[in-house]
Order: structure tokens, then sequence, then C-alpha cells
């Protein structure tokens, strides 16, 4: 009997051992990381704790530099590679959302930009701490008009600060002519703004004029904003849904069981406080602005620059960004 025990606990341990052996020989940031030679992965991990993982921004590569390794310095097969880690932490919507992002820089070259500014393959992947043996990891993706924040521990993901951005936010010319990368992000706004009665549009409509940027830029820790705009208390019951379909499309970038989980972390809140805030014109054409912001989120969307054709959006957790809330579980149950 004692030696059927110790049989079977070997088996089980090298069950669990054979899993995570497989998860990690398999996995996309295994598969990037092996993929790189010496001098290539110098550049592209980094330690858990180098500044820089907290430094963000969604200008273009020229005009910011990011550490980390650029997409236009991978081959063919190693790009395949860091696009498969990107996909596989995205949803499938989200992935097309991103990709259709990156490729307005072709849009711009057609408008007669600079291709070296405006460079598709102008985005940077960096790896924080190792994957292949830490509990505890992040990378980013990021470049013009997109940042992309990833903390793992275990099996819980961090994905904040979340930007996406969008120039032009309507394609004028070309083949694409008409198409928009953030469409719905626009218009159900637009459809929620408008659908309110002349005495909630005073407190939803907080100002006439539109910000030109979004309030919180690309600030390393950011905590609630001002307290402006309608309560979802003061919404009818179509409107209060309307809102929430808003907020479920900023979440939907995300892999499907993630944003689910993230969304019933919302509703648990006090959803009646959630507020919706809208500053500028309530008709595409003119600069507008909008905030949503619950007791954990920030959600910020502007359309002000090239005559409102260029769309800026952030997704914040004052507790999460940069994983803050699960690195701190992360230690407080680990043994180190």
């Amino acid at each position: 009997m004692k030696y059927k025990n110790i049989t079977l606990s070997l088996i089980l341990i090298l069950s669990v051992l054979l899993v995570a052996f497989t998860y990690t020989r398999n996995s996309p940031v295994t598969d990037f990381i092996k993929a790189l030679d010496e001098e290539q992965l110098e550049k592209a991990q980094l330690p858990f704790d180098d500044l820089s993982r907290e430094t963000w921004h969604f200008l273009p590569g020229k005009m910011w530099p990011r550490k980390g390794i650029l997409l236009k310095d991978l081959n063919p097969k190693q790009k395949e590679l860091a696009f498969s880690l990107l996909h596989d932490h995205l949803s499938e919507a989200g992935y097309k959302k991103i990709m259709s992002i990156i490729d307005l820089e072709n849009v711009l070259i057609e408008m007669g930009q600079d291709k070296d500014f405006r460079d598709p393959n102008r985005y940077f992947v960096a790896i924080y701490g190792d994957p292949l043996k830490d509990d505890l990891w992040a990378w980013s993706f990021e470049g013009h008009h997109l940042s992309l924040n990833f903390t793992i521990t275990n099996k819980k993901v961090s994905m904040t600060p979340r930007f996406l951005g969008a120039n032009p936010a309507t394609i004028p010319i070309g083949k694409k002519k008409g198409q928009r990368a953030l469409k719905a992000e626009e218009d159900m706004a637009f459809e929620l703004v408008n659908s309110l009665d002349s005495s909630q549009r005073i407190k939803a409509i907080f100002s006439t004029r539109s910000y030109f940027e979004i309030v919180t830029s690309n600030a390393t820790e950011v905590g609630p904003l001002r307290p402006v705009g309608i309560k979802f208390a003061e919404l009818n019951e179509e409107q209060q849904k309307h809102l929430l379909a808003l907020i479920n499309e900023y979440l939907s970038v995300m892999p499907v069981d993630i944003a689910k989980q993230r969304r019933a972390e919302i509703e648990k809140e006090n959803l009646s406080e959630i507020r919706f805030g809208w500053a500028g014109a309530t008709e595409p054409g003119e600069g507008h602005y909008y905030r949503i912001q619950g007791h954990s989120f920030l959600i910020e969307f502007d359309n002000t620059i090239n005559n409102a054709n260029h769309i800026h959006t952030v997704w914040r957790d004052f507790d999460g960004d940069f994983g803050k809330d699960i690195i701190r579980e992360h230690y407080l149950e680990s043994s180190h």
C-alpha cells in the first residue's frame, strides 16, 4: 500500500510537470523568445523591474523611441511569431482592430506622408522578466496609436493601460475609403448622447468645447478624474443597456474569458455611480470628447484633431494599471 501511494504520487507529479512543460514549450511567448538570436534577445528581453515597463506613449516610433525590439528588425518568421504572441493575448475582434490600426500607417503613406516616419514595422515588442521560468512576467506591444501592456502571473492577466487610436478616423481616399478602425466606439457614444432628453443632456454635457487630447495623456498612474456627466442611475433602462454595451465594446479587445471576468467585476461595483460625460459637438464632423468613469476604471475618447478625423481612446484601471493589483497578490501569496 505504501509503495502504491508513492507510485501514484510520482505519477501525479510527473503529469503536472508534463503539462507545465508542454504549455511552456508550445506557448507563443516561448516560441518568440527561442526564435531570437542573442543580439535580438538582448534588445527584446528586459528585467521585470526595468523602469520602461511603466513608461508608455502613443506617439510614432520615430518621435518616441521605446525599449524592446522593432518589428522591422525581425525576419519574416520572427515577425509572424510576434504577431502570434499578440493574437494569443487578444480576442479575434481585438486582433483585427489592432491590425487595422497598424495598417493606417500605410494609409498615411498613401496620403503622401513620409514612408520612414509612417512605418507599419515601427512597432516595438518588449518582454519583462523570463516567461520560461518566472511566475510573474510582462510584455508590451507599442507604437503609433497603440500601447498594449500585459502583465501575467500564474493564471491572471492584466491588460492596462490600453490605448488605441486611429488616424485617419475615417479613411478619405483609396481602396479603403470610408473604413473606420474605431467605428463602434464613436457611433455608439453618439447614439447614447443623442438619446438623452433635455434634462439628461444638461447633466451629461459638461462642456460645449471638446478637449484637444485625452486628459490623462500618457501618465504612468492615474486616479479618478473630476466626477462629471450623468450617472448610470439617471439613465432609463434602454440607455443603461446602451452604456453597458459601449463599455463592452472596449472590453471586447480582450480575450473572451478575461473580458467576462472584468465585466463581472464592474457589475459588482456600484453601477449606479458610473458616469457618462460629454464635451463638444454631438454630431460627427466637429470636435467631441467623452469619458466613462466607474469606481475602478476610466475610459476616455477624443476626436478633435485634423478636423475631428483623428481618434484617441484609452482604458485605465486605477488599481490595476501595469498589473499593480495582481503583482501585489502575487507577492503576498508567494514565498519570496
